[in-house]
């Protein structure tokens, strides 16, 4: 078996992108307790810096209102709900990515929906109306919030309006007029907040492409560039709560995000930033892979590869309090969340807070394994085993020489497989109860726990030597301290009493 030898004498820098945003369902949602409670355990775990969500002009957040006054419709703007979401975001240290969307049905042209929560997804009746809509609730954050707080928000026009059912008739010139009105209210309102789109699912990119030289010809701002991407293909099964894809190889999105690079790199704005404001394995709230540790084990990779091609990407989402596909109908149902309904972490959360606990000196890296070294001189690393096939096996043995300063050594790893930190696997043996009584939610949150095993290992000349075996679908933490041995300093320490004084 081959052996992987790291000196640390060729590092590189690894940068956290990976968290710097996460997705959300509809900002309404975050008038829930369950969803605020949520998001503290994700910050307290990850701590993204943005979270970005649909529904900002949606009618349950109410910014947008008609009133009748002495016989003649006028707007009536009200910030109440929006104020009351974005201070706990604040609160809990993660700042919103402002995604522009979707229409107040009052000012709405047409009566095309979306999602079971029915967000209008047709063009104003009056840009003249938007563009104050717009003006005015940007104006009240910077009110609210002070202009470099809100200079640091990226506003986002629109979500996937090359698809019918987020724009009516995907109709490209419509967005564009769109996005150029509501571009320029924002910086109308102060030239240094940051605008950008098009945020289109995969299969348009000729949109990136189309909507950068429109933003060149016309002199519209844009200030980055964001899109979307999945690796699922069209659902092969589908059922009244489900739907069953197939998924590309974690390669395809890689793929997905150098392309897009290159476009914008060719376009007229090379420098602009790269945002993928969206991504997982499967576009459904109703596949079950997200529930399960092939959907960690195979997002892995693009945690530590990705950040090589874009600047920011968001997973969707953070919660399964999450409400696109009608109420969730049981505690596991294929949602998008990182956290699955009553607090319980699936292994796709603890993914993040891996890789979120390694360092930023990348010392080797390769398509199943990062190995990193903290400021404080330790190691940290992750390693997966990605088996998107039936049956068993598929073990995969890793071994590592690793060069170490410390004379003995402390090693803690963390396991998520099919075996371990799968509730998943624990709610189907329990008989998949859809709305689990209290005592079955606490075995959940305790099937959710990684493995932990620790040894303490000695150097041998300055080198560790690191062998471990992975289980199909594994992700693995693996963490190298060194050990400042206190033994010698409790006087008549003997553990071999604790059996017997005659020991």
């Amino acid at each position: 078996m081959s052996q992987i030898v790291i000196s640390g004498e060729k590092t590189t820098k690894f940068e956290k992108k990976f968290k710097l945003c996460v997705g959300t369902g509809r900002l309404g949602l975050a008038l829930q307790k369950e969803y605020l409670d949520h998001l503290k355990l994700v910050q307290e775990k990850i701590g993204f810096a943005y979270i970005r969500g649909h529904g900002l002009l949606h009618d349950d957040v109410g910014i947008y209102r008609e009133v009748e006054i002495e016989g003649k419709k006028q707007p009536f703007y009200n910030f109440t709900y929006i104020d009351r979401i974005f201070d706990a975001f604040l609160a809990h240290n993660i700042r919103p990515l402002v995604e522009i969307g979707f229409m107040p049905k009052a000012l709405a042209s047409g009566t095309q929906t979306i999602f079971y929560w029915e967000g209008n997804v047709t063009p104003p009746k009056d840009y003249k109306q938007w563009e104050t809509l717009i003006k005015v609730t940007v104006r009240h954050f910077i009110e609210r919030y002070g202009l470099e707080e809100v200079k640091q928000w990226p506003f986002e026009i629109w979500n996937e309006p090359n698809l019918v059912n987020f724009w009516k008739n995907a109709d490209r010139a419509e967005y564009f007029k769109l996005y150029q009105v509501t571009a320029e209210a924002i910086k109308a309102v102060h030239p240094e907040l940051k605008v950008g789109g098009p945020a289109i699912c995969g299969g348009s990119d000729h949109w990136i492409t189309d909507f950068l030289h429109f933003c060149e010809r016309e002199n519209v701002p844009v200030d980055f560039v964001s899109r979307h991407a999945y690796t699922s293909a069209k659902p092969h099964k589908t059922t009244f709560e489900y739907y069953y894809q197939k998924l590309e190889q974690p390669e395809d999105m890689l793929h997905q995000f150098r392309s897009v690079r290159e476009l914008i790199n060719q376009s007229p704005f090379p420098d602009l930033p790269f945002y993928i404001t969206e991504y997982n394995t499967s576009y459904s709230p109703v596949n079950p892979v997200h529930d399960t540790p092939l959907n960690a084990v195979y997002l892995a990779r693009i945690l530590s590869e990705a950040g090589d091609s874009v600047d920011l990407f968001s997973y969707w989402t953070f919660s399964d309090v999450f409400e696109e596909a009608d109420i969730p109908k049981a505690i596991f149902h294929g949602g998008f969340g990182l956290v699955a309904l009553h607090g319980i972490p699936k292994p796709t959360f603890h993914l993040f807070s891996f890789f979120n606990q390694l360092g930023e000196t990348c010392l080797y890296r390769d398509d199943r394994l990062i190995v990193t070294k903290r400021d404080d001189g330790s190691i940290a690393l992750v390693a997966w085993n990605v088996v998107m096939e039936e049956g068993d096996g598929f073990e995969q043995q890793i071994n590592l020489k690793l060069a170490i300063d410390a004379k003995e050594v402390f090693i803690k790893r963390q396991t998520v497989d099919e075996q371990h930190a799968n509730p998943w696997r624990v709610w189907q043996q329990m008989g998949r109860p859809r709305f689990p009584k209290p005592a079955q939610v606490d075995t959940l949150k305790e099937a959710a726990i990684p493995l932990l095993r620790t040894e303490k290992r000695e150097g041998l000349q300055g080198w560790l030597l690191l062998s471990f075996t992975l289980t199909k679908n594994e992700v693995t933490f693996i963490e190298v301290m060194p050990v400042k041995d206190e033994t010698p300093t409790y006087a008549g320490l003997d553990d071999r009493l604790i059996i017997s004084e005659h020991n």
